[in-house]
């Protein structure tokens, strides 16, 4: 397993605690002073999870510790609680094309914008997503809302109507989800 890695930074009090006991940890510490931390890409750090005394502006995933003196196991705690969030939020993101998909949220957002979806709407872009062949009417019925294929309603095709309209109008694309004698698919 990848060990997730802590940046401390500016605080190298800190540093030499943790590097002391870093054999128990379940992380990889990274010292970086502030000379050091212009040189840094700010889009990588984001990935990392950063310890400091003063906010840094522009930056995710990062902890402020301004409350001394501390407890070294509350520090270690609230690390590893903060590594466990980021992972989360990293597996509840899906990207599909030009989009991501927040599975926790059900947003659904380009670099600029953002739009709420409902259950079913999320659930018709995940199974759309990943089925690698157009999806038919029947196949969405049984797997997304759990009908018997041979009921007979308009239900799916209401849905995907409703949210080809709705992508339509918050992100100007009619072409996301694409229609066949074959299905539905996602472009």
């Amino acid at each position: 397993m990848n060990k997730q890695n802590l940046i401390i930074y500016d605080f190298s009090e800190l540093f030499s605690i943790l590097n002391e006991i870093k054999k128990d940890l379940s992380f990889n510490l990274i010292n970086v002073s502030k000379r050091e931390f212009p040189d840094l890409n700010l889009n990588e750090l984001n990935s990392y999870l950063i310890i400091t005394k003063k906010e840094i502006s522009k930056l995710q995933n990062q902890i402020v510790l301004r409350n001394f003196p501390l407890k070294i196991n509350k520090i270690i705690e609230t690390i590893n609680i903060n590594f466990l969030k980021i992972k989360f939020n990293q597996q509840s993101h899906i990207n599909i094309g030009n989009y991501k998909l927040n599975l926790n949220s059900r947003k659904m957002f380009d670099s600029e914008k953002d739009l709420d979806l409902t259950e079913k709407e999320a659930d018709i872009i995940i199974f759309l997503k990943n089925s690698k062949n157009p999806v038919s009417i029947d196949e969405l019925q049984t797997h997304v809302w759990g009908h018997s294929s041979k009921l007979e309603t308009h239900t799916v095709e209401t849905h995907i109507y409703r949210l080809r309209k709705k992508i339509g109008n918050k992100f100007g694309n009619t072409d996301f989800i694409l229609s066949s004698k074959s299905g539905y698919n996602i472009k």
